[in-house]
């Protein structure tokens, strides 16, 4: 589609936006959003006719890109038929969409909880396991983040946690591992990870394991980091759950439904966890969806005990067939196996000698079509480009790279020091380079912070 300037209705979305929409984790007085006329595929364009490339997708959640026609007539057909129906009824779509789901997830995590996004999937998954455990206590990860409401952010792992941490949630937090930065004066992968599963081990120890209800932990951390656990060390922390009677939770909203080349991350470390929480890539954003896939073992405790929780929204109708029909776009269009492909013969390569030119990129890392660019102002010391949780003039080394991209054409995803690189697992080569491109130039500014 090719976008037609209309500024004037440009300035009338903004200015009721300014007068009316209350932004998330946003000083509404400081921020200037992007008033978008429409999208479609890997990009997007505001009412001035400029078009961006998405290496956002969205939020990290339009997995098959915007607009899939199959997927919008799916909604279309949907609708017409039966726009919505209680939670309580057997419904096609949503018996459908569960089916799917069961199918593709490890293990014998075949029963399917619907929720309306991923933190309350976190939120559900919880509580699923302080139930099932008679336990109160949640081990969570720093540098991770599971969601916006109460509990979820709570279990949060970065600053984003602070202003409503309560500290009494029952939530610790522990370090898991990240090489380049590591807590363990580790200097190789399996001392990071021996390391760290003793740390963890350690932290359950003086706990108490048997006030220990769950460990949860992003398969791969998103907005954190996008830092891949090394070889061990989701199997170890397996183990330590089943050594203590603990409920392993993962979290796979961001990195779930093809986004590393599987359709599940656990996948590629062969881990099968008792609750798996979902949402994001399960419909590409297009109806709000999330949810929990549950073990046997907990299904079970709720088989003759009424589980106490649900949402008027669970499997609705018009997201369980867009559920429905993303599932089938991905595995009749090779989706996942392109996302694979394409991170591993393209994305990885590239970027590895875009690091190479631009002394501003300390580390690259991800898989699939999940990946990160750490930026530092020294490679030596690995000092972060900007400091931790920075704001205001502190991040402007980040705000100037962020500017650049988007001068060419560019629609970055930014986070403290990083920048992460997650098109549309739909994306093409042709894309990717495009994208590259603008991202050379955008790192070139990076690059007159470093020293």
């Amino acid at each position: 589609m090719t976008p037609q300037p209309n500024p004037e209705a440009g300035a009338a979305v903004k200015a009721a936006d300014r007068d009316h929409v209350f932004h998330s984790w946003s000083a509404q007085e400081l921020i200037d959003p992007l008033a978008v006329a429409g999208a479609e595929g890997s990009y997007f364009w505001d009412y001035d006719g400029r078009r961006y490339l998405d290496f956002s997708s969205g939020l990290v959640y339009t997995n098959i890109g915007y607009q899939h026609p199959r997927v919008v007539a799916a909604i279309q057909e949907q609708a017409a038929r039966m726009t919505t129906f209680a939670p309580a009824f057997a419904i096609e779509a949503r018996s459908e969409a569960a089916r799917l789901i069961a199918e593709r997830t490890p293990g014998d995590l075949d029963k399917i909880f619907f929720t309306n996004g991923g933190a309350d999937a976190v939120e559900h998954a919880i509580r699923m396991a302080r139930l099932h455990t008679g336990r109160p206590k949640v081990l969570s990860a720093y540098r991770s983040y599971h969601g916006g409401t109460q509990q979820a952010v709570n279990i949060t792992g970065d600053p984003r946690r602070w202003a409503s941490d309560s500290g009494t949630a029952g939530v610790v937090h522990f370090w898991a591992p990240y090489l380049y930065r590591s807590r363990f004066y580790a200097e190789t992968e399996e001392q990071e990870c021996a390391r760290a599963l003793e740390h963890l081990e350690t932290t359950i120890a003086f706990e108490g394991p048997s006030t220990v209800a769950a460990i949860i932990l992003e398969t791969i951390p998103g907005t954190a980091g996008i830092m891949v656990p090394p070889p061990g060390y989701l199997a170890g922390v397996r183990e330590l759950c089943d050594k203590y009677g603990i409920v392993f939770v993962l979290d796979e909203v961001m990195a779930g439904f093809g986004r590393t080349g599987e359709w599940f991350a656990a996948d590629l470390f062969d881990v099968t966890p008792d609750l798996l929480t979902f949402a994001k890539g399960v419909n590409s954003g297009y109806v709000p969806l999330g949810g929990v896939a549950i073990s046997g073992a907990i299904a079970e405790t709720f088989g003759k005990r009424p589980y106490p929780g649900g949402l008027t929204y669970s499997g609705h109708p018009l997201a369980c067939a867009a559920a429905v029909a993303t599932i089938n776009v991905m595995a009749e269009e090779g989706v996942v196996e392109n996302a694979a492909r394409l991170g591993a013969s393209v994305v990885g390569p590239q970027l590895r000698e875009l690091a190479a030119r631009h002394p501003s990129v300390g580390e690259v890392r991800g898989v699939g079509m999940f990946w990160a660019l750490e930026l530092v102002r020294n490679r030596e010391t690995r000092e972060p480009l900007v400091p931790y949780n920075a704001a205001g003039e502190a991040n402007a080394p980040m705000a100037a790279f962020a500017a650049a991209a988007k001068r060419s054409g560019l629609w970055p995803f930014v986070n403290m020091n990083r920048t992460h690189v997650v098109p549309p697992c739909t994306v093409t080569e042709a894309e990717l380079k495009e994208g590259f491109a603008a991202l050379d130039a955008a790192l070139s500014v990076a690059d007159e912070y470093t020293r």
